[in-house]
């Protein structure tokens, strides 16, 4: 007889271990199943499985420790057992029905035929809700620390419960009774790697989801395209200041800026190192660097959050590129989350080394009245405010509107989670219809208004919070240099393809003097001396 423990195990405790033993010690027929009915059978446990779930994710609220972390803890803790003990890796594969079908499968396959868990020779020990999907396949259920099966109530407490606890006790080995609930193997583990630093950071992280990403409403295939079709433009205007040496690239998507880097003959000597907070473009990075993709051996990803603390040694770093980013931190963070960006990347530069920061930018005078007029013959002019479930039929019905209306469901939208009011109001002057709004909420809807396919992660997205000078002001109260040409401009792809015959802007006043476009993206390179 096999006992099969799935579960994500970051943790093991000191319950598990005795009610383990006491199952291997003491005949079957002294074990009760989840209705308390006695196990009928008379033979021994031959092996304890644990099969980990998640085992593809890290860096995580919700998942924090890497596979092969959980796997030394549970080695540990399995050779102070009298039964052998195996350990099979389970990737996350998403809310599946039969995912306990798919894990009996997976333990066939890795282990190579020697485990062909069937509920004739398997009983499972589970006490949270994924017992459901094992008893629906037929298998019997070991309770462990669950005392109802109908309301969950438990009688002890559970691994992720003492992984919560560490969470928020800063000396958690002391003023925290980790040693009481903990087994030996998973103490001595979280203590000698510094895990509950880890987790704690982790866990401080407000700004990222409990999967590690920034936001669940993006089309990654989409997103990911975009990236791509313009890594060559990104390359191009920031390759003549990059410093060789050690280059960093936060933010770094899919890896594209730093692919490009590793062709270019004057970094040949240098190291690179991708930082990318969200798991499912970090996992193309890895993929493409298994792939050969970069020319450079010395390319190293990592998945973490640059927000919240440092992601280089301080005094350590050439070059930090971050493109498209910050403004992100913004608007999905806060103030004081982009603040502390910026003084992290401070710290972690070597004296003369750049952070160089290409990203969207506010216009001068964004809180000035303007005049902005629409064209209304590109599209439907009504029902611009129905709403859709699948971002596809989303992203299809705005594309059918006129430029007019999608300002009209634009402002419906636009950070309406964050509370944020867009002020407008419609005009008519000498028979010709404008919108009269603040400069600044003009350019957010001329930054924003063909972003159809990632719309609803769009509208959580603030491009023009500060202008250029105000990036300057904040970068020297930190002690950057601004150097040369450092500069705001105005994107003419975006004029040509997006704006021209769809939106003009007009002073508010009698004369109505039309406006040129104002800028829309910023090159800024600071310098720590």
């Amino acid at each position: 007889m096999y006992l099969l423990i799935p579960g994500r195990h970051h943790l093991l405790t000191q319950f598990q271990f005795d009610y383990l033993l006491g199952i291997i010690n003491n005949p079957l027929q002294s074990t009760l199943d989840i209705n308390g009915s006695p196990i009928q059978e008379a033979s021994k446990i031959e092996a304890i499985i644990f099969a980990v779930t998640s085992a593809n994710h890290c860096n995580t609220r919700r998942n924090p420790l890497p596979f092969y972390i959980r796997a030394l803890a549970i080695e540990e803790f399995g050779k102070q057992l009298s039964s052998p003990c195996f350990i099979y890796g389970i990737d996350d594969v998403g809310n599946v029905k039969n995912f306990a079908s798919y894990t009996i499968k997976r333990i066939k396959h890795e282990s190579e035929n020697q485990f062909n868990l069937t509920p004739e020779n398997t009983l499972v020990v589970c006490s949270t809700p994924v017992l459901n999907m094992y008893q629906q396949e037929g298998f019997r259920i070991l309770p462990a620390e669950l005392k109802d099966g109908t309301t969950f109530q438990l009688s002890h407490t559970m691994p992720w419960e003492v992984v919560e606890g560490i969470a928020v006790t800063p000396d958690w080995e002391e003023n925290f009774n980790a040693q009481t609930l903990m087994h030996a193997a998973s103490y001595n583990i979280w203590k000698k790697y510094k895990l509950g630093t880890k987790v704690q950071g982790l866990f401080r992280d407000q700004m990222i989801s409990d999967d590690g990403d920034i936001t669940t409403t993006r089309d990654y295939n989409s997103y990911v395209r975009q990236m791509d079709e313009i890594a060559v433009l990104k390359f191009q205007e920031t390759a003549p200041y990059i410093k060789a040496g050690r280059v960093g690239d936060i933010g770094c998507a899919v890896g594209s800026w730093i692919k490009l880097a590793c062709n270019d003959e004057r970094l040949r000597e240098s190291d690179f190192y991708g930082i990318e907070v969200a798991r499912a473009l970090f996992d193309i990075c890895q993929q493409r660097k298994h792939n050969g993709e970069f020319k450079n051996p010395f390319v190293f990803f990592s998945q973490r959050n640059a927000v919240t603390g440092l992601v280089f040694d301080r005094n350590s770093m050439n070059t930090i590129h971050t493109s498209s980013l910050t403004h992100e931190i913004e608007s999905y963070g806060s103030r004081a989350d982009l603040l502390s960006f910026i003084q992290n990347r401070y710290d972690e530069l070597a004296p003369g080394g750049v952070w160089i920061n290409r990203d969207v930018v506010g216009p001068e005078n964004k809180d000035r009245i303007v005049l902005m007029k629409l064209t209304e013959t590109d599209g439907r002019n009504n029902d611009f405010d129905k709403t859709f479930t699948k971002r596809e039929d989303l992203a299809a019905y705005l594309q059918g509107l006129s430029t007019s209306a999608r300002f009209q469901r634009f402002a419906l939208d636009f950070r309406k989670k964050e509370k944020y009011t867009l002020s407008y109001e419609h005009v008519t002057i000498q028979d010709e219809n404008y919108i009269r709004l603040s400069l600044r909420d003009a350019c957010e809807f001329m930054s924003r208004k063909d972003y159809t396919d990632n719309w609803e992660s769009e509208m959580h997205e603030t491009f023009c919070f500060w202008d250029f000078n105000e990036w300057k002001q904040h970068l020297t109260t930190v002690g950057f240099r601004i150097a040369e040409p450092s500069q705001a401009y105005t994107n003419e792809w975006i004029v040509k393809n997006r704006l021209l015959n769809k939106v003009s802007l007009f002073t508010d006043d009698a004369a109505r003097k039309p406006i040129d476009y104002p800028v829309t993206n910023m090159l800024m390179l600071a310098v720590r001396e």
